[in-house]
């Protein structure tokens, strides 16, 4: 199982927010490149790159960052989120060498656009679920809706989509440990891999999904963990290695 350090980028810096609020946020970096190259001296086989302000935007706002990361590592399979909307917007980042793109909002409100994609970019697009006691929740967080989340990505992998990123917002950024409960759920509904994000604190939640992952789990996203010192990026890596090998 991968632990893939997440690079959250808001005004050009790098950040993490509590629960996806935007006002909510600690700066670890004002250089994003420096800090993807501090997570892959560390290890890392994959890195999460979130555009929050492309999120609530609706189109890139850091492109320029995310497109000189891929460049800084270009033999590094990076995924990125955050106001993927267009398939032009699809098109920059593959030639730009991101490996996938991680359509949330927009696959909840046009759920054909996701098809569509993966017709047109086959193995490139990853589908971001945001859930709030099973319910999928959009525009960063903001709203809850009345969509049930095994339902709906059910459909995705219908439509061909690589793989669902999957975080439960009510732990996501609050170190309060992984809800392997509900990731197990949605992994064990589908034949797709799941990427758990969410609540990762410590050593102990990266033990326990190890135990799962063989329901479908193929990685976690790890953010303030890491950048807060609760979780050792190596040492968590190293563990799962051993108990996924």
């Amino acid at each position: 199982m991968l632990l893939i350090p997440a690079i959250d980028l808001k005004d050009g810096k790098c950040v993490r927010l509590r629960q996806g609020r935007m006002e909510d946020d600690t700066v670890f970096s004002d250089d994003p490149v420096a800090m993807a190259r501090h997570w892959v001296e560390r290890g890392a086989r994959r890195l999460h790159l979130v555009d929050l302000n492309g999120a609530f935007a609706g189109e890139p706002v850091n492109g320029g960052i995310v497109k000189a990361i891929a460049k800084e590592f270009p033999g590094l399979p990076i995924q990125i989120g955050g106001g993927i909307r267009s398939p032009e917007i699809i098109e920059a980042y593959l030639a730009a060498g991101v490996q996938w793109l991680i359509i949330g909002t927009k696959a909840v409100r046009e759920p054909d656009f996701v098809g569509e994609m993966c017709k047109r970019f086959p193995g490139h697009i990853i589908v971001g679920l945001d859930a709030k006691d099973g319910m999928v929740a959009t525009d960063g967080w903001a709203n809850v809706t009345d969509v049930n989340v095994i339902d709906l990505a059910k459909r995705f992998e219908n439509d061909g989509v690589s793989s669902i990123v999957y975080t439960d917002i009510s732990r996501d950024g609050m170190l309060q440990g992984v809800n392997v409960e509900a990731t197990v759920r949605l992994a064990e509904s589908m034949s797709i891999p799941v990427i758990a994000s969410g609540g990762i604190t410590n050593l102990d939640d990266v033990r326990n999904l190890c135990g799962v992952a063989a329901s479908g789990i193929e990685g976690a996203i790890t953010g303030r963990a890491i950048y807060e010192g609760t979780l050792n990026f190596e040492a968590g890596q190293q563990l799962a290695d051993e108990l996924t090998a």
